[in-house]
């Protein structure tokens, strides 16, 4: 026997895990669908269809217009500043931290995004995290893009001089250098953490924007910290004065994600209607998302007139994370143009930002921090586009915008003709028409009957398999149900008991020609020696096995495996086949092959015997109605029925056991 076990077959054994491809997905109304594939390199986008290069996906690389930037002012009332805190808040994520190196990296990815302002950090905070914020100033904040376009550098400050100070000089080499500078306004804050007066806490936050004013800066932002719980006559207050002092960004921070979106909303619009100035800054918003409510706040803050909304790259950030840029970001792209009105200008919102880099910077900010989105993650979770359930399979296929309300294009994932170009993931919950779909698709047009089999087989692998079946498992599938054409019987249960102490035992059920189910338990020197043993007692052959091949068709435990066997009738036996080579004249033993698949290696194994001693059967079936039934050979048993005994009949269990 010739036993042959690929290099592959070990995910099948469960030896090896292989990590997921974590993929994500786009926003739709925005380009026309396709199914042309493209191949995608780590954290960059598809190089065959960058703009430069005149790909199909050209106007995706488009730069957007945005107004000219001016500190305190935006010339269209419909544009929306994204200003991104990854860097920053982000970073304050457990486990998040990033090298100067990554740090540099994500901020060039944030540019390539678009975003308006990048708060590289909190320089104060280490002599590491002043010089990645420098670096960040000095190298992406003067890489001016074509367009005119640099994003601004942003380093955050506690409200005392040696912080401002800190800053500034971290970010003063930047073309466009910024501040933000805070302090806490709620009366739990300034009674319990600040230990300070109301009129101290307006003092201290004066003194700031003075002092960063004083330092060159033109660009200053001032946050109330914890401004959701705080009284917003004190607010009126202190963003007043703040504003007289110099400062051009009033930052409005939901601090414990505590607002509703509609307390949120109109607490913006109230500020920007009492606070004295308030014609002469840009009103922001920072929403944490305690309550999983990030997004909704920073949209109802839009709604209502801000027009700068912080976040951070798949919602990071302290306790429950941030507002989610690409959440925010398609909002506006898909319904900004409708939503939006009732604050200022036509209520048609905009950004700048260019979504085709959405997923290549989510999967550089994941890699690099360590966390990773969960699946069903908006926009970026690798099933935000999936579709496993058969109805929605069904209408996919007809018509993505069935169930789809954005393209993976448009963020950068290049869909193609993977899961049948429609997110298609074919798992246990999938019809036959999607099933029968991929494998059109992969170049297998079946008549109903092969279809309705190798959709039956695709139910029971999938019931087993977590994840979906790849292109690569369908296909096995078709070359086990091959072996199917002439099936005599069928393996309807097995058990086997194996191990380092104990005699491998096989017991197996097996369905025959005249439909009653027969089962037999044998011993061997492994697990598939005592199932094939079994078999060729029920099926009553004898054999020898020739070759035997067992591979992985995909990668992971949970892989499909396909195995191979070769067997030729023993000479003699009831089961002997010859052939003749018409050519030489000389005869031969006659070799029968068969292939099995399933996510169990035995099960295969006795799948891929089965199907090869099917055919056997089959063959002398067919020999023995061609010769004369009166002479010796038609006397010899052709049934395929061995020694097995009956399961069905309500009488008593026996066992045939043969010894290995």
């Amino acid at each position: 026997m010739k036993l042959v076990l690929t290099s592959a077959v070990a995910g099948a054994l469960g030896l090896f895990l292989s990590a997921p491809n974590a993929e994500a997905f786009a926003p739709a109304a925005l380009q026309r669908r396709t199914t042309a594939s493209a191949s995608v390199r780590p954290f960059g986008v598809p190089t065959s269809l960058r703009a430069e290069e005149g790909g199909q996906y050209a106007s995706l690389y488009v730069r957007k217009s945005r107004p000219d930037y001016v500190p305190g002012k935006i010339s269209d009332p419909d544009y929306v500043r994204i200003f991104d805190t990854t860097l920053r808040d982000g970073e304050q994520s457990p486990g998040a931290t990033l090298t100067s190196s990554e740090k540099l990296e994500i901020a060039r990815n944030l540019a390539k995004l678009g975003v308006d302002i990048i708060e590289a950090g909190f320089p104060i905070a280490s002599p590491d995290d002043f010089n990645a914020v420098k670096q960040i100033a000095d190298v992406v904040g003067n890489e001016p893009f074509d367009d005119g376009y640099v994003p601004v550098i942003c380093g955050l400050s506690r409200a005392n001089e040696r912080d401002i100070k800190a800053a500034w000089d971290a970010v003063k080499g930047a073309i466009r250098p910024r501040v933000h500078t805070f302090i806490a306004t709620s009366p739990i804050h300034m009674e319990t953490k600040l230990n300070k007066t109301p009129d101290e806490v307006v003092e201290i936050a004066v003194k700031a924007v003075t002092y960063a004013k004083s330092l060159g800066c033109d660009d200053i932002e001032f946050s109330p910290e914890d401004a959701g719980r705080s009284d917003p006559e004190f607010l009126y207050r202190i963003l007043g004065e703040v504003i007289v002092a110099g400062a051009t960004t009033l930052n409005i921070p939901d601090t414990t994600g505590w607002n509703m979106p509609w307390e949120f909303g109109e607490l913006i619009r109230r500020l920007r209607e009492n606070v004295p100035g308030a014609e002469n800054v840009v009103f922001s918003t920072h929403c944490q998302n305690d309550l999983g409510l990030a997004t909704a706040n920073s949209l109802a803050g839009a709604k209502n007139g801000a027009r700068q909304l912080e976040c951070t790259i798949n919602g990071i950030g302290e306790r429950a994370g941030n507002a989610s840029l690409e959440e925010v970001v398609m909002s506006l792209a898909l319904k900004g143009g409708t939503e939006f009105g009732g604050s200022q200008g036509s209520g048609k919102l905009r950004t700048a930002i260019n979504p085709v880099y959405i997923t290549p910077t989510s999967k550089l900010v994941a890699e690099y921090t360590g966390m990773k989105c969960q699946p069903h993650k908006a926009i970026v979770g690798v099933n935000a586009f999936q579709h496993e359930s058969g109805i929605h399979q069904d209408g996919m296929i007809k018509n993505k915008e069935t169930y789809e309300i954005m393209t993976p294009e448009s963020i950068g994932l290049m869909r193609g003709d993977a899961q049948s170009g429609a997110g298609i993931v074919l798992g246990k919950h999938s019809g036959r028409n999607a099933v029968g779909t991929r494998l059109k698709e992969l170049g297998y047009d079946l008549d109903l009957d092969r279809l309705n089999k190798v959709f039956a087989r695709f139910k029971e692998v999938a019931e087993k398999k977590k994840g979906g079946l790849e292109d690569e498992d369908l296909e096995a599938l078709i070359i086990d149900q091959a072996g199917l054409v002439n099936e005599l019987w069928e393996v309807s249960g097995l058990q086997v008991s194996t191990g380092m102490s104990g005699i491998p035992t096989a017991t197996v059920k097996m369905v025959g020609p005249d439909g009653v189910e027969r089962y037999t338990a044998s011993t061997g020197t492994g697990p598939v020696d005592a199932v094939y043993k079994a078999i060729d007692s029920i099926m009553g052959v004898s054999v020898d096995l020739q070759s035997y091949a067992l591979e992985s068709v995909s990668e992971g435990i949970e892989a499909l495996a396909t195995t191979r066997v070769t067997v030729a009738p023993k000479e003699g036996g009831p089961n002997d086949a010859f052939t003749t080579n018409l050519q030489t004249g000389t005869t031969g033993e006659k070799k029968f092959s068969g292939a099995g698949s399933d996510t169990d290696i035995i099960v295969a194994s006795a799948r891929a015997y089965t199907s090869a001693l099917n055919k056997l059967l089959s063959w002398n079936l067919r020999r023995k109605q061609m010769t004369d039934g009166g002479d010796e050979e038609g006397k010899k048993d052709h049934s395929g029925i061995g020694d097995a005994v009956l399961v069905s009949g309500g009488k008593e269990a026996i066992t045939v056991v043969q010894e290995a």
